[in-house]
């Protein structure tokens, strides 16, 4: 996804990057997308989001870009996007619970992938925030923080308890 103004050109030549803002937003995406797709188990809701944040962040490049952490901004954006739409869909996001696999995994990686987005999904709505934030989105301490309003220590508190759960589904799952 390449977002441009009316004064850049339409296209951009082969294996180049777009530029400033726009270049940004392009390389936030990949990151952005994975990280809903594990809070929010599925992958074309993620990539609706995603884009909803990058428009918003878009519209408002000129104040994002003085921030001290656009990243932050655009993930928190994206968090309370996908927080609306589970209040609002309640009854639509329980058919989208089952996974839908990448086209490129196979065999073991798959199976292992779905066996974790599974446990994530088993989490407590904060626990699996604090993880597709993380670990997902890779974002720091600071940043998931941010996102979720409250302090890093919180974030590493659910991070804990989230790790731990994990580590109790997946050892009931190979059992």
């Amino acid at each position: 996804m390449v977002m441009r103004t009316t004064k850049e050109p339409a296209t951009v030549g082969e294996g180049a990057q777009p530029d400033g803002f726009a270049g940004f937003l392009a390389g936030l995406y990949p990151d952005l997308v994975a990280s809903l797709g594990v809070y929010d188990s599925s992958r074309p809701v993620a990539e609706d989001i995603a884009q909803e944040a990058l428009a918003a962040a878009w519209q408002h490049r000129g104040r994002v870009e003085a921030l001290s952490d656009p990243r932050a901004w655009v993930y928190r954006v994206a968090i309370n996007h996908s927080r609306s739409l589970w209040r609002r869909a309640l009854v639509e996001l329980s058919h989208q619970a089952r996974l839908r696999p990448a086209a490129d995994q196979t065999g073991e990686a798959l199976e292992d992938g779905l066996a974790v987005r599974g446990a994530v999904r088993k989490l407590p709505r904060r626990q699996r925030e604090a993880v597709a934030l993380r670990y997902f989105g890779d974002l720091t301490v600071e940043q998931t923080a941010e996102v979720m309003g409250c302090a890093p220590g919180t974030v590493k508190a659910l991070t804990n308890q989230a790790m731990t759960s994990l580590r109790g589904f997946l050892d009931q799952e190979v059992s």
